[in-house]
């Protein structure tokens, strides 16, 4: 088990993951300039986490083309994490080479979705895992290998899933030799009691290891089921500036839970992150320059913090 210097232990941690879950279903996608402007204004306010995209074959997903580069950027800059995504064998070596931080297998809790997005049975997926670990020994490389369970609160596929087939795709995923594990509400099903539920089972099988909380707001429940999950002693979340996001093999998929409602979710709970809020929302600029068409979400962005918000986050 490796160490997790870059999650440490007792305050919540946020991930950007809009660089490629964001991307995933948009008809446009920002340059690699404006790309790093982004991450750069991101990591200026406070972010450390980004996940930079997907190691797939760039002739079918473009918005991906330059992840080697994203990754190169994140490098150069101080505390930052970057996190790829990978789905077989090949893009596990595309991402060594690229010595991304933290390489997370997908794996979903329906058998219909991983067939649909990885086009191979769970039990395939699971021996992925075990091969992407291997690789990372045997390169002497220091990366995070995690896994992301997708459609853990429920499949638009498939139906229902039960936290009891997720837990067991854990403790598989353990086995496998994974060093952190993800819970995804990839389609929005989950509501605060569930989101709870599942999150005290994880957090009591996983211990002292970091697990991550994926989050979308398709129905409306992202930041309720983000603060249930922190009252079940989740840490790690990921979220999207502006709520960009959704799988395009999940029928129904919308957008992650908004980075900056997230941010002030946990400011005005009492678990600072260490995230300019004013300056976030004003990076929103970059996707509405170059994703014109594209619709942003968030609460705070529309509103604004409220008066006195710096005093009353730093004194919640």
């Amino acid at each position: 088990m490796r160490a997790m210097s870059p999650y440490p232990a007792g305050r919540p941690v946020l991930r950007e993951v809009g660089l490629r879950d964001g991307l995933q279903l948009t008809r446009s996608f920002p340059a690699t300039t404006a790309k790093a402007e982004w991450i750069r204004r991101e990591h200026a306010a406070g972010v450390r986490h980004f996940e930079v995209g997907s190691f797939l074959p760039a002739s079918r997903f473009p918005q991906f083309a330059d992840v080697r580069e994203i990754v190169d950027l994140v490098s150069t800059l101080e505390g930052a994490h970057s996190v790829g995504l990978v789905l077989n064998e090949r893009g596990a070596r595309d991402a060594l080479q690229a010595a991304v931080d933290e390489i997370t297998v997908v794996l979903s809790a329906s058998e219909a979705h991983n067939l649909a997005n990885a086009h191979r049975s769970r039990e395939q997926s699971l021996a992925e895992i075990a091969t992407t670990v291997r690789l990372r020994d045997d390169a002497g490389s220091t990366a995070i290998v995690g896994v992301g369970i997708a459609m853990a609160f429920g499949c638009s596929l498939s139906g229902d899933v039960e936290p009891d087939e997720v837990v067991r795709l854990a403790e598989r995923c353990l086995e496998a030799g994974a060093d952190m594990i993800g819970v995804a509400d990839t389609v929005g099903f989950g509501g605060p009691k569930q989101i709870a539920a599942l999150c005290r089972r994880m957090t009591a099988l996983m211990g002292d290891r970091p697990y991550v909380v994926h989050l979308h707001d398709t129905r409306g429940m992202g930041v309720a089921n983000a603060a249930a999950a922190l009252d079940a002693g989740a840490r790690i979340f990921d979220a999207s500036l502006g709520g960009l996001g959704g799988c395009p093999f999940a029928p129904g998929a919308s957008g992650n839970v908004v980075l900056e409602d997230l941010v002030y979710l946990f400011e005005t709970s009492g678990s600072p992150t260490g995230i300019d809020l004013e300056a976030l929302i004003g990076i929103r600029g970059i996707l509405e320059h170059e994703m014109s068409g594209e619709p942003l979400h968030g609460t705070l962005a529309r509103a604004g913090p409220p008066p006195l918000f710096r005093w009353r986050a730093a004194s919640a």
